[in-house]
C-alpha cells in the first residue's frame, strides 16, 4: 500500500514536471514518516502547481492528506500524506536546506521512470 503511495506521488511530481525527484527511505532513520519525497520546480507556479496534484491525485486514490504547509509562499511546501511525506522547494531554497544531506542516513529509493537517483 505504502509502495503505491510512493509511486503515486512520484508521479504526480513527474507530471508537474518537478526536478530532481528523489525519495528517501526514512524507516528506521525518522518518526516522522516512512519515505521522503524531495523534488524543486523553477517558479512559485510551478512549485504551487506540483503540491496541487500531489495533493489532489491522493485525494482522488483514497488517500488522506494530513497537512499542507507552506503553499502561499512557494518556497518550501510540505504534503503530508502520512506514509509519504513530500518536500517541494522552490530551487532557491532546496539547495540551502539540503534535505538529502541532513537525512544522510536514509537510503535512496529507485522509483518509477523519472529521475531518481
Amino acid at each position: 500500500m505504502e509502495q503505491n503511495l510512493v509511486e503515486l506521488a512520484f508521479n504526480a511530481a513527474d507530471d508537474k514536471r518537478a526536478e530532481d525527484i528523489v525519495v528517501l527511505d526514512m524507516k528506521g532513520v525518522s518518526l516522522i514518516s516512512d519515505y521522503f519525497l524531495i523534488c524543486h520546480g523553477n517558479s512559485d507556479k510551478q512549485v504551487q502547481a506540483i503540491a496541487r496534484e500531489l495533493k489532489d491525485r491522493a485525494e482522488e486514490n483514497g488517500y488522506t492528506v494530513k497537512r499542507l504547509e507552506g503553499f502561499d509562499q512557494a518556497r518550501w511546501i510540505l504534503v503530508d500524506l502520512g506514509d509519504v511525506v513530500a518536500h517541494v522547494f522552490h530551487k532557491e531554497e532546496r539547495g540551502y536546506y539540503n534535505l538529502e544531506r541532513l537525512w544522510g542516513d536514509a537510503s535512496f529509493v529507485e522509483v518509477g521512470q523519472g529521475e531518481s537517483r
